[in-house]
């Protein structure tokens, strides 16, 4: 088992960011460019996403690691219920809300949930987590 030491090698991290690439690119083009309030705010998720599992890792706490995670959850379920109005509302083709919500539920962190449920300290910062955050899947 590998030891990550920097939060740039956490697979989670990596989708993450890629995540936010996406929502960004999708915020500078098509008619949801017209709606200011609403792309600041899917915007500002997916770099809280990013930001919050950066964050827990720099920690080097498994417990505030653990919190941040959630942190992350809660921003990812945030952008859904944001490319569900941006959606509703029109400004998101069908194809593109189907691709970025495809890519919210794929590339969040998801796989957290197991990470943070556990009850006793992670041996070896973290050790036991890198092995669920490093998963490409």
């Amino acid at each position: 088992m590998v030891a990550v030491t920097r939060f740039e090698d956490l697979i989670v991290w990596q989708k993450a960011r890629q995540l936010a690439k996406e929502v960004h690119a999708a915020c500078a083009t098509g008619r949801v460019v017209h709606d200011y309030a609403l792309t600041d705010q899917m915007r500002r998720a997916s770099v809280s996403i990013v930001s919050n599992i950066a964050e827990g890792f720099e920690r080097k706490n498994p417990s505030y690691f653990g919190q941040f995670l959630s942190y992350a959850r809660g921003s990812c379920a945030e952008l859904r219920a944001q490319l569900y109005l941006a959606s509703d509302v029109g400004w998101l083709l069908e194809s593109e809300f189907s691709r970025l919500s495809l890519l919210a539920r794929q590339k969040s962190p998801a796989c957290l949930e197991r990470s943070t449920s556990r009850s006793q300290p992670l041996p070896n910062h973290l050790v036991d987590l890198n092995t669920q955050l490093l998963s490409p899947h």
